[in-house]
């Protein structure tokens, strides 16, 4: 008998005859002789529609408010599932973040987990019961109720994992498994058999949406076993581990991530300690910088330009634009329409001649590079957003259909 840890996305769940075949999951693989624990997501389109009830009482709400409304969604969806699995003669039990011991920090919004106390569970799992838990949410040292970000389940889902010593955490979404790169976009993408912690965590921060880089980080941390299915197709997933197999590919994936922003300050004294003033004063209002770029010195001056998420755009700016005088730059530039495409492998490291196949796929595309970033596993371009579509299905070509 196994301990394994389900969770199921809002596509999964989002009306009734989908919560029955995810029902019918669940209670198969209790059927099998193991404990089961199933951490969901809200149905559907619910979050956006809580965000729009919020906008039109209050467009400037609390965060701490948003975090009381949005939690609810995933509160709906256990109380169903439960709903429907005792109409299946299973016994179930849903709970919510607090009830579960899901301890967080105070960050409104975007909360990190501290510890989880898994009692509550392992007494429930004692009783021979199905456990039922609302992902995305926990509780903070106020007794409040926080929210985990974007892709909160998924973090949900691998901290129980690591605290309940699970066999196995299974995540379920609308794909079944992890592919070379969008199959909704490259229609001749191919399933990979398995992927690496570090490959996996590179494909999550660039774009590609089967998984929070946060819920990768930390099953890589604690060696959680993961895997990626379909609650639709019922076929083998993606298996995410620590090593790969003997022989592989130097590119695992190729992801785009449109959620980017390019910021450029011009004209910054040529001298030292100008980065450390623009990066420390983003990190004040814990804005993330990613692709940094610095121009040759030319007459005592120089640019910077970096990109950040583009919901930090303005907030990015609004700091920058208060701190002008003691940056020092003479004018700030701001390019939204700008997407970023990479290439990841932790075979890639070994092999030369890898970033020159993906400049020349863009060439032939006639896609133009505008900033390039480099690392072990990865080499990210951005380009402009227009091009995405024709430059992921260029590169992926390149690597994976010859």
């Amino acid at each position: 008998m196994a301990l394994i840890v389900q969770k199921f996305g809002g596509s999964s769940v989002a009306n009734a005859e989908r919560v029955f075949n995810v029902a019918e999951i669940i209670t198969n693989t209790f059927k099998q002789g193991n404990d089961v624990v199933v951490v969901l997501s809200a149905q559907g389109d619910t979050t956006d529609d809580l965000i729009e009830k919020a906008n039109e009482i209050n467009p400037k709400p609390s965060k701490r408010e948003m975090d009381m409304l949005l939690s609810t969604g995933e509160q709906i969806s256990i109380a169903l599932m439960a709903m429907a699995i005792e109409k299946l003669g299973f016994p179930v039990v849903s709970l919510t973040g607090w009830q579960v011991g899901m301890k967080t920090d105070s960050t409104y919004g975007n909360a990190r987990i501290k510890k989880v106390e898994p009692e509550r569970i392992q007494s429930e799992l004692g009783t021979g019961k199905i456990v039922l838990v609302a992902g995305f949410q926990g509780i903070n040292k106020y007794d409040d109720i926080t929210t985990l970000g974007r892709g909160g389940s998924d973090t949900s889902a691998v901290a129980l994992a690591v605290a309940l010593k699970a066999d196995l955490c299974q995540i379920y979404t609308d794909v079944d498994g992890i592919y070379t790169a969008d199959p909704r976009v490259v229609k001749d993408a191919k399933k990979l058999e398995e992927i690496t912690y570090d490959e996996m965590l590179e494909l999550a921060s660039l774009g590609a949406q089967v998984m929070h880089n946060r819920s990768v980080e930390m099953a890589k941390r604690y060696s959680v076993h993961l895997e990626v299915l379909s609650s639709f197709t019922r076929n083998p997933g993606t298996k995410i581990k620590e090593v790969p197999q003997m022989e592989k590919m130097h590119v695992s994936g190729v992801a785009s991530d449109k959620r980017t922003a390019r910021i450029s300050l011009i004209g910054l004294e040529d001298v030292p300690g100008i980065a450390f003033k623009i990066f420390s004063v983003l990190a004040q209002k814990k804005i993330n910088v990613d692709i940094i770029l610095q121009s040759i010195g030319r007459g005592n001056t120089k640019d910077i330009s970096f990109t950040v998420a583009d919901n930090s755009l303005n907030a990015a700016v609004e700091m920058l634009n208060a701190n002008r005088d003691i940056i020092g730059f003479k004018d700030i530039t701001v390019n939204d329409r700008i997407c970023k495409l990479s290439i990841v492998g932790a075979g890639m490291v070994n092999n030369a001649g890898v970033a020159a196949k993906m400049f020349e796929a863009l060439s032939n595309a006639s896609v133009n590079i505008q900033m390039i970033s480099t690392s072990e596993i990865k080499i990210s371009v951005l380009i402009d957003r227009d091009d995405e579509e024709r430059a992921l299905k260029a590169v992926h070509a390149m690597f994976f259909n010859n």
